[in-house]
């Protein structure tokens, strides 16, 4: 990720620029300094985060392999690999070691010679770091990608020192960092309050002393139903900084997604879907413990990534209800998934399709055509997101039914977004699926396995009146710090 021009803004001891590295830096200095927003940072906020910044820096530079601290280089070289607190040949002796870093955020000198618009928020500065104290400016292989005669980026104070807070705003792992960019200023704070928290956590303990089933979604999500914003598009930016072979990928949520999260938060069978579906990505290893949150899992399908490689809501509802056969579920199980999933195509996607005449008739022919039940659910479920094969199977279906002096509800103009290549077919198709095992449900049509036993049915029960998105191994709050 290059630098990002903006235009000059209104000079402040912190700027917000919407450079997401740079705001997330921001948003975390304003954490640290105990404020609500970064305009109300001053410049002895600055100095005592500034100050801090130094203290962890050197501890983590110095620190042994066996101390908790230790973690916190890594998530540093994973941003700064060839800074003077990362490399490999850095000093050991603290003392040589914290002038050095002081030096990074020095207050910036007003009767300097010349001056440059800072790189991220174009306040004149006669500061220019390279791009070993910048995280994703170029790497070891690009060599001389600045103009002749320039020596490297100018960068303020506020960014200066925005820009080393970024970790502690950050979502961070032994090798990347996740940052959050919101329409919602104060989503931005909630998820850089509860990274400011999990920081301190990291350089006490390690990662070791976390969770290790957590991500940065579910924090996201988190933030954006604790401000209660009705629409606020939220991207997350995750990369590592590394020397050789730096990456970034990029997902973002739907605008409508804070409204969708309210609508399951105060309906109750939509709450039970979601957790249904929290509690179906859960996963356990031999001996039980939990080794992927279905808090955490959900919340991933919120995001979409840039290049089109996620999973999707839809995509995993309709997986549960047709393809995972070794569930047993009620006619209220596939109920509120139904309508869950129905409720995310019409909140997130603005689809509000009637799939139901097409649905009858599949519903009608599993349950009375030739042979059993089961066996034609199970060719419909061979054919449901294809366009072509639904359509044969709709025919086959049709002709059926007519022969044996039914009645078919559906017509053409039933069938037409259904078996096209249009955009938001496949979803109209998942949709369908859904209302099918709805109608057999309905009807009592046995397809399914025997019911769970009555103990473990009250259990099951019990796991479904938790809150949803909430992390069972997550103990510590979210909020400010």
């Amino acid at each position: 990720m290059g630098p990002v021009s903006a235009s000059a803004v209104a000079a402040a001891v912190l700027p917000l620029t919407s450079h997401p590295l740079q705001r997330a830096g921001a948003w975390a200095v304003t954490v640290l300094a105990g404020c609500e927003r970064p305009g109300e940072v001053a410049v002895t906020d600055l100095d005592a985060v500034a100050s801090r910044l130094v203290d962890d820096v050197c501890a983590a530079a110095v620190a042994e392999k066996d101390d908790g601290v230790y973690d916190w280089w890594k998530v540093l070289f994973a941003l700064y690999p060839n800074a003077k607190a990362t490399h490999s040949k850095r000093t050991r002796d603290r003392a040589v070691m914290e002038p050095a870093i002081a030096a990074l955020f020095i207050p910036d000198d007003v009767d300097a010679a010349s001056a440059y618009p800072c790189t991220f928020c174009g306040t004149p500065t006669p500061v220019v770091w390279t791009k070993s104290n910048l995280p994703m400016f170029d790497t070891s292989k690009a060599l001389n990608t600045l103009p002749p005669g320039v020596l490297g980026w100018p960068v303020c104070r506020g960014c200066r020192v925005a820009v080393w807070a970024l970790p502690y705003g950050a979502w961070v792992t032994a090798g990347s960092a996740g940052v959050l960019s919101c329409e919602s200023e104060a989503a931005e704070r909630a998820f850089a309050a509860r990274n400011v928290a999990r920081a301190r956590r990291v350089m006490q303990l390690g990662f070791s002393g976390l969770p290790a089933t957590a991500r940065p979604e579910l924090v996201a999500v988190r933030a954006l139903m604790a401000v209660r914003e009705e629409l606020s598009a939220t991207t997350l930016w995750t990369f590592k900084n590394d020397n050789q072979e730096p990456w970034l990928r990029v997902t973002a949520t739907r605008r409508a997604l804070p409204r969708f999260l309210a609508v399951v938060s105060g309906n109750a069978p939509l709450r039970r879907g979601w957790r249904l579906l929290e509690m179906a990505l859960t996963r356990r290893d031999k001996d039980g413990a939990v080794t992927a949150s279905g808090a955490v899992e959900a919340a991933r399908l919120l995001f979409e990534a840039e290049d089109g490689r996620s999973r999707s809501l839809l995509g995993e509802l309709h997986h549960l209800l047709t393809q995972d056969t070794g569930r047993s579920w009620s006619a209220r199980d596939v109920s509120d998934l139904t309508r869950l999933a129905f409720t995310y195509a019409k909140e997130i996607l603005g689809m509000e399709p009637d799939p139901t005449p097409v649905a009858t008739v599949i519903a009608d022919w599993i349950q009375h055509g030739s042979g059993s039940p089961r066996g034609r659910l199970a060719e419909y479920r061979s054919v449901a997101l294809s366009d072509y094969k639904l359509g044969t199977l709709l025919i086959q279906a049709h002709f059926r039914l007519v022969l044996d002096g039914r009645s078919a509800a559906a017509g053409p103009a039933d069938w037409a977004p259904l078996i096209s290549q249009r955009p938001r077919a496949w979803e109209q198709r998942m949709l369908l699926s859904a209302r099918v095992l709805e109608l057999l449900q309905q009807r009592g049509v046995a397809v399914n396995a025997p019911p769970a036993d009555e103990e473990e049915r009250k259990r099951q029960e019990w796991l479904l009146e938790q809150p949803v998105l909430r992390d069972e191994d997550d103990d510590y709050d979210m909020g400010a710090s």
